[in-house]
Formats: C-alpha cells, structure tokens, sequence
C-alpha cells in the first residue's frame, strides 16, 4: 500500500491493482498511452538489494551542489507518495500531483497498471513536464522486470547483491543478480558496490552480451581509510553526515556513477554534496541515544552491526525489532547478536507485520528478550547509559514520523 496514493485513483476515477506483477507488458502498453514521456530524458538508473536510496540521496547532493536540478523517484514512501516523486530534493507538490493525475486520467489507462506500475508512470508525466537536468531513478524491486526499466540511462548502477524478496527475485544470489543485471542495457556503462563473486561474474557476462564498461568498486574506484576517493577523479570527503563503513561505498558509487554519466565534476562540489547528505532511517538519531535504522534483511542487519562497532566501539546497544513476517527475520536477528544488550520485540499496523511472537521465536540471543507491543512507548525510554537502536520494517519507522519525540 502506498500512504495517500488511493486519493487520487479516487479523485480521478482511476483503478488500478494493488498487488505484484513483475513485467513490462502492462507499464509499456500504459506508456504508449501517455506518449512515452519517458523517451527524452537523462536518467541514471538505479538497482540492489541495499544501498539504492543511499546512493541515489547522495547524487542527488552533489548534483544539486554543481547547481544542476534533480529529478528522484525513489521507494517505498517515507510519508506518503509525495516523497516518492523528489524535484530538486523535494516532494511534489499536491497541485502538481494533481497535473499528473489528470493526463493520466485522460489518457484512459485506468485498470491496466498495479499500484506500483501507475505511480512509475506518474513519476515519468511529471518529470516530462518539469524537465529536471537529471532524473534519478531508483528500481522498485529486482530490475529485468521492474516497471522503471523501460528507460535507457546514461549509467546503470546495481548498488549489492544479497537475498531479500525470494518469491519474486529467486532464491540464490545467481538468480537474484541475473535479476539486477536485468538493467544493463546495450553500451551503457555499469558501476557496480561490493557484491558476492559469483554475483560479479554474471554482472560482467551481461555487460559483455551488451558490449557495456563495468566497473567494480574495490578493483576500478573505491574509498581509502583517510578518506579520500580514488576513481573518475581524486577528491578528500573530509566528513559525511551518513555513517558507517557501507556508506563510504555508497558515496563512492554515487560519485562514479555521475563521472561515468559524463558529468562534470568539481572536488568542492563533490565533498559539500557527500557530506551534507542525509536520509531518513539511516542510522538516524532521533533523539539522544535513540536511533533508527532501516535494516531489514540479513545483509543490511550486518551493515548496522558494523557501523555500530565503528561509531560505537566495545559498547553494545538495546535493540528495538520491527519486522515484516515476509523478511528472512532469524538471519536478520542473529547478525545483530554480536552488539546486541537486549531485545525489545514490537509488532505495527501491517497485513504482513510479525507479532512479537513470531519475533521472539527467531531470535537466538539467550540473554535479556523483552516484549511489548506498543512501538512508541518503548522506543521513547532509553534504559540507562546504553544506546538504543530502533530497526527494522520501514513500515514500523514511518509509523513514528508524527510521534512527538
């Protein structure tokens, strides 16, 4: 469900599914209708299992630092499907919502598209209209058949490789790649994060089937410990606001995705645009001692695990778990162990949240496991001098956005 996308599929008598459907078919007949705004605009097109919102926030930075205007479609929702759809690092506006919503309705695609599938044609009206210099386009889920990839970009970027959405994805790293791989499109350059090597192989196999450069982060650009980029050019990122070793990789392909783009790029530029970046969720300190994070799978919980142990060195933390059931929540649970005080195990308004139950029964840790289902009265008192960490479903984050810390 996508928070206040229903009120204008009401307001402009539009249908469409709320459900799943990987293909193209639907998205490019629906495209056709609205004439294909997608056709003459610079796009950098974003996948991965992790990493993709963090990458993309910090083009957006620097883009916006170098004084070019930035286009960002990005997913799930923060607050509502306003932030999915960013102009110039902000949500669209309701009137311009309402623009879109309007050439959609005359254009007749009403109940041909899923959810997910209008709000991607949306995305494309309104950037047609608005005519930002680059578009920042951030896959739903996968890649070969997600509904963003009918675009040809100037960089593809798959950002990692790891097992989250195995019923639509596959269940191994071959299948799920060959699924991200799904975005490298012929002699388009490729700029891949740290990925499995199995995971590499097919990446450069596709990128040799589409005659496309790819480069890898470690062996063709990367970020030293003193902080200083190596790649499309030299640049000393003194600070970065976004913490922990996994974002150094990620400003790291934000920056050689727009050098491969064919962007311009300045050092001052580069180094304001990554430090200043910022994103909800990661790693966020909501008040002090307390802090959210979206990690939701097994490679993001190991993510937050190491930039707890960097930013937090010898501590350990009292954790609060939010999960969907649909998540692989034991591997998920048993990476945080090593930093991990206490478990607090929570359960939010979901169709697919797992009850404390469910949470408790995957967790290996055998110390202090504590239950209590009401979020915010738990999150809100930090247990003595111990950090709290809030983690999980995004679903359980946004839920707190209102919540007066």
């Amino acid at each position: 469900m996508i928070p206040k996308l229903n009120e204008y599929k009401e307001r402009f008598n539009i249908q469409s599914a709320n459900e799943i459907k990987p293909g193209l078919a639907s998205i490019q007949a629906a495209l056709q209708k609205v004439e294909n705004p997608q056709r003459d605009l610079q796009f950098i097109h974003v996948a991965g299992t992790n990493g993709k919102g963090s990458t993309v926030a910090f083009m957006e930075s620097i883009l916006n630092e170098h004084g070019y205007t930035t286009g960002v479609f990005s997913s799930p929702a923060i607050q509502d499907v306003h932030d999915q759809i960013r102009i110039a690092g902000r949500p669209i506006a309701t009137e311009e919502m309402d623009s879109t919503f309007e050439k959609i309705r005359r254009a007749g695609i009403s109940g041909m598209l899923t959810d997910f599938e209008l709000l991607t044609v949306a995305a494309f009206v309104t950037f047609e209209r608005l005519r930002p210099d680059y578009i920042l386009l951030e896959c739903g889920m996968g890649g070969l058949l997600d509904s963003t990839n009918v675009v040809t970009p100037l960089v593809s970027v798959i950002t990692s490789i790891a097992k989250d959405h195995e019923a639509f994805l596959g269940t191994t790293i071959e299948a799920i790649t060959t699924q991200k791989a799904g975005i490298i499109k012929e002699g388009i350059p490729v700029v891949v994060g740290e990925v499995p090597v199995e995971a590499e192989q097919i990446i450069r196999l596709k990128a040799l089937e589409t005659k496309s450069e790819v480069v890898v982060y470690g062996e063709d650009f990367y970020m030293d410990e003193d902080k200083h980029f190596h790649g499309c050019l030299q640049v000393f990122i003194p600070k970065r606001e976004m913490k922990g070793p996994h974002q150094a990789i990620n400003a790291s392909l934000a920056i050689e995705a727009l050098g491969k783009a064919g962007i311009s790029l300045h050092e001052k530029q580069v180094a304001k645009g990554i430090a200043e970046t910022s994103l909800p969720f990661r790693f966020q300190e909501i008040k002090p001692g307390v802090f959210v994070d979206g990690a939701h799978n097994p490679a993001a919980a190991k993510r937050l695990t190491e930039t707890i142990e960097r930013q937090f060195p010898g501590e350990k933390v009292d954790f609060v778990v939010g999960m969907l059931k649909t998540k692989d929540v034991k591997a998920t649970l048993d990476e945080l162990i090593p930093v991990a005080a206490s478990f607090t195990f929570v359960t939010f308004q979901h169709p697919q949240a797992a009850s404390v139950e469910e949470l408790l029964e995957n967790c290996q840790y055998n110390r202090k496991k504590v239950t209590n289902a009401d979020d915010n009265t738990i999150i809100l008192v930090r247990g003595g001098s111990r950090k709290k960490i809030v983690v999980g479903s995004l679903y359980l984050l946004t839920s707190l956005l209102d919540y007066k810390y």
